[in-house]
């Protein structure tokens, strides 16, 4: 899969962090992180900022945590705001992004521009990152999927972006008319033809990402687990073209369960190893294959979209993986992928191709070169 990928991609600069400042975010020190081009590996014990730093990258670029929804969190013990600024290089242009986040007030600049609207900045700066909580995309609730199907194509798709906040919108204003004691039909008819038009693009583009995605992911989970099997099905909760009728037929029973029964918020994503659940049959080293599967295949897809990899991050990723999946792993990731990864031992190490690696050590806060 890298090697195909390779040959198509020779023309392309690839996409690259250049540096990274933080300041009073989570447990980390003020710190200056320069990564080289490729491999970056940042050693270091648990609890001591390693997954924070990735974690300031993602939310740099996504105004997203994966650890937490609370950002008042994410400041460090003691303080009331943190500030994050990323310096990228792209295929046409540098981005610098820069988010201020103070007492509750996120203000966001790209290049020196304040952007008005955090939407604004989705797509900017495009990263990946794999953690050892995505298991539960294979595992968990049907939202963490939907969730993922999100953040995945508003970074790519600003159609889709504006579409699913509309559909948002409009669900929300729908659910709170049901909620009321005598909900007004023609109000509701209004509320429906905006979410059938804004679900439609929906269904659509889930349905088409998920079957490119598909494709790649299967690549990618047999280069890591060999002879398995791995499909992705996206299993919409109504078709796209039976929409208008789903919500004329449940009418009565939405308005006496007061919310929105039919629609893309309730959509799926199936999980299937050698013809079987993943979520119900398959272990957890399974699952965890398909996860990073699926990330790995992030980066054929947003490549083929944007003609620029992302950038990659593997938050102990190695700690599961003996030397002969690592090595499978590392050798389906093109060799023009920036990527940063964590471990805690040193003897993890060993798995990784160092040709050429940058190794970093993480210790109280504070980050190092080797």
């Amino acid at each position: 899969m890298a090697n195909a990928a390779r040959r198509l991609t020779d023309f392309l600069a690839p996409m690259y962090l250049d540096e990274l400042k933080c300041q009073a975010f989570r447990c980390l020190a003020d710190i200056r992180f320069e990564p080289s081009r490729n491999i970056n590996l940042i050693r270091g014990k648990n609890a001591h900022g390693k997954t924070s730093l990735l974690e300031a990258i993602l939310f740099a670029a996504t105004s997203k945590s994966h650890r937490t929804t609370v950002e008042a969190d994410l400041a460090a013990h003691g303080e009331e705001g943190f500030r994050i600024a990323l310096h990228v290089m792209r295929a046409d242009r540098e981005v610098a992004l820069e988010v201020n986040w103070w007492q509750g007030d996120k203000r966001v600049k790209v290049n020196g521009v304040p952007q008005s609207r955090m939407s604004d900045t989705l797509g900017k700066v495009r990263v990946v990152l794999f953690s050892p909580e995505d298991i539960a995309l294979v595992k968990g609730s049907a939202s963490t999927r939907r969730k993922f199907l999100d953040m995945e194509l508003s970074q790519l798709s600003p159609a889709y972006l504006n579409a699913l906040q509309h559909y948002r919108q409009v669900l929300r204003q729908r659910n709170e008319l049901l909620r009321a004691q005598q909900p007004d039909s023609a109000q509701l008819d209004a509320w429906d033809e905006q979410l059938i038009r804004y679900g439609r693009i929906l269904i659509r583009e889930r349905a088409s990402f998920t079957e490119e995605l598909g494709g790649f992911a299967a690549r990618a989970y047999n280069a890591i687990a060999h002879e398995e099997k791995l499909t992705l099905h996206y299993r919409p909760d109504i078709p796209e073209d039976g929409l208008e009728k789903a919500l004329q037929d449940s009418r009565a029973s939405d308005m006496r369960r007061k919310q929105t029964s039919h629609g893309p918020h309730r959509d799926e994503i199936d999980f299937i190893i050698d013809g079987k659940p993943a979520r119900s049959h398959a272990s957890q080293g399974q699952q965890k294959s398909a996860a990073l599967a699926v990330k790995l295949a992030e980066l054929e897809l947003v490549r083929q979209r944007t003609d620029e990899y992302p950038i990659l991050m593997l938050d102990e990723v190695l700690a599961e993986l003996d030397a002969g999946r690592a090595n499978r792993l590392f050798d389906a990731i093109d060799e023009e992928v920036q990527c940063i990864l964590t471990t805690t031992e040193l003897c993890h190490t060993r798995n990784v191709p160092t040709r050429g690696a940058t190794i970093f050590m993480m210790e109280n806060g504070n980050l190092s070169r080797l």
